[in-house]
C-alpha cells in the first residue's frame, strides 16, 4: 500500500477545509443553530416530549445526520470532481497510485470533514438543550458508517456528473427530501398508519433512527436492522466504486 500516496490526497483535500473554513464548518453550524432555534425553542415548546424526550434535544440526531449526510455527500462529490473536471485526474491515475489508495485519500478525507462536523454540531447543541447519549460508543460508530458509507455516495456522483449542474442534481432532488422525511424532525409514530408504511421505504430513516438510538435508546425501527442497512448501502457502494475503476466510466473517457 503506498501510504504516501494516501496521505498526499487525503492532506491536500483536508487543507481545503482550512481555505474553505466558511462553507465547510461555519455555514452548516449556523444553519443547525437557526434550527435549533426556530424548531426546538419557537415550535419546540408547543410540541410535546416524544418517548419521554423533549421536542428540542429529540432533533439533535436528526440534525446531526442532515448535516453529515449532506456535507459527506457535498464534499466528495467536489474532491473528485474538480480534478475530473479540470484534467488533472490523469496525473492522478498516471501515477503509481492503486484506485483503492485513490478511493481511501479522497473518502477518507471527506468522512473526516463530516465526523468533524458532526461533534462541532454535537457541541453546538449543548448550547441550546440538554443532551444525554446512552450508548456513546455505538454513537460513533453510526457517525463514523454514514459518512463512510455517503462519502462514497458522493465519490460516485462527482465521478457520475459531467458539471456543476449535475453534481446538485442529486443531493438537491433525493438526498435532501429524504432526508427530511425521514425522521429527522419527527418520530413516524406520529404519521397516519398509511404513511408510516410508505416511511419505511426512506432508506433515511433507518440512519436516524439507529443514529437517534444511540442518545436515548429509543428507535423507530430495530437498531440491528439500521445497521444493517447502512453495511448493506456500504457494501453497494463499495462494488461500484469498484466497477468504476474496472471499466473506468467518466474517469479514462
Amino acid at each position: 500500500m503506498n501510504l504516501y500516496a494516501i496521505k498526499a490526497i487525503y492532506t491536500f483535500e483536508m487543507a481545503r477545509t482550512v481555505r474553505t473554513l466558511m462553507q465547510s464548518i461555519v455555514s452548516p453550524v449556523l444553519s443547525t443553530s437557526l434550527y435549533f432555534v426556530v424548531f426546538g425553542a419557537a415550535i419546540g415548546s408547543r410540541i410535546e416530549a416524544i418517548d419521554g424526550v423533549s421536542y428540542a434535544a429529540f432533533l439533535v440526531p436528526g440534525l446531526i445526520m442532515l448535516s453529515v449526510l449532506t456535507q459527506s455527500i457535498s464534499n466528495a462529490s467536489f474532491g473528485i470532481h474538480f480534478p475530473k473536471f479540470i484534467g488533472t485526474i490523469y496525473e492522478v491515475l498516471s501515477a503509481p497510485v492503486s484506485p483503492f489508495e485513490i478511493v481511501v485519500g479522497y473518502v477518507g478525507a471527506a468522512a473526516t470533514k463530516s465526523v468533524i462536523l458532526g461533534l462541532i454540531i454535537l457541541a453546538t447543541a449543548t448550547l441550546f438543550v440538554s443532551v444525554e447519549i446512552l450508548h456513546p460508543v455505538w454513537m460513533l460508530a453510526f457517525l463514523v458508517l454514514t459518512s463512510v458509507t455517503f462519502s462514497l455516495f458522493g465519490f460516485l456522483i462527482g465521478i457520475w456528473a459531467k458539471n456543476f449542474e449535475q453534481l446538485q442534481i442529486i443531493p438537491l432532488l433525493i438526498i435532501t427530501p429524504l432526508v427530511f422525511l425521514g425522521g429527522s424532525f419527527y418520530s413516524i409514530k406520529m404519521l397516519p398508519p398509511v404513511w408510516q408504511t410508505v416511511t419505511y421505504f426512506n432508506p433515511v430513516l433507518y440512519l436516524v433512527s439507529g443514529f437517534r438510538w444511540s442518545f436515548y435508546g429509543n428507535a423507530d425501527v430495530n437498531v440491528g436492522l439500521s445497521l444493517l442497512m447502512i453495511l448493506l448501502f456500504l457494501a453497494l457502494c463499495l462494488y461500484a466504486v469498484s466497477w468504476i475503476f474496472k471499466t473506468g466510466y467518466q474517469i479514462k473517457t
